[in-house]
């Protein structure tokens, strides 16, 4: 006798069907964890380049010269250290992710990638304009805690179209982001657990939830 569909699988079946056109589920949790060590790489090379100590007046120190002017090197060796954090985390990310889409047998580029492509970038861009003006009025301090928030607040606008735990990561960066707000002295310490630690925990958890 032919075996007749059952109801529950067959419900499973379709609500997985939904969740995988709707979610982009092909994100790899290894990525944010990689993401996390080169993040803990950078700022230690900053912190051990300067020999900074988490004080405003030290921030302060080596962010002008005797001038009063900013202190070019340093800002270039920063952006440096970061651009190269963000073009490193974003090439394991597109590799693992690439990777465990051609396993599942997932799209890569659909309509739900390019919606998460989409929402991340609105609020980086204002975020990544946002501290070029704080440096342009010699606000230095401000700057780690703004790219918390307006990291926070771009994985919090991207969550709804992958991972919902996407979203306890993104109210994370956004609280420790106000924290340094108020103890800007500490910035590249709150840094370092916001874009380092964290994400290494949630790329972890991620990985053990969604992918084992």
């Amino acid at each position: 006798m032919e075996r007749k569909p059952d109801p529950l699988e067959t419900l499973t079946d379709i609500r997985s069907m939904m969740e995988r056109s709707s979610r982009f589920i092909s994100l790899s949790g290894l990525s944010g964890v990689f993401a996390g060590i080169f993040a803990l790489v950078g700022a230690a090379a900053v912190a051990i380049r300067y020999r900074l100590s988490f004080t405003m007046e030290e921030y302060y120190t080596r962010a002008t010269l005797s001038s009063g002017i900013p202190n070019a090197e340093f800002f270039i060796f920063l952006f440096g250290v970061a651009l190269l954090v963000l073009f490193a985390s974003l090439a394991v990310a597109i590799l693992l992710t690439t990777m465990r889409a051609r396993k599942h047998k997932l799209p890569i580029w659909d309509k739900t990638a390019q919606r998460v492509v989409w929402n991340m970038f609105i609020p980086l861009s204002a975020g990544g304009i946002f501290c070029l003006i704080l440096l342009d009025h010699g606000i230095f301090t401000l700057v780690a805690p703004a790219t918390l928030l307006f990291y926070g607040l771009a994985l919090l606008n991207t969550s709804k179209y992958t991972y919902p735990d996407l979203r306890y990561l993104a109210l994370s960066e956004i609280s420790l982001g106000l924290l340094a707000s108020f103890v800007v002295g500490y910035g590249l310490f709150l840094w370092a657990i916001g874009f380092g630690v964290l994400h290494i925990f949630y790329g972890a958890r991620m990985y053990q939830k969604y992918e084992r």
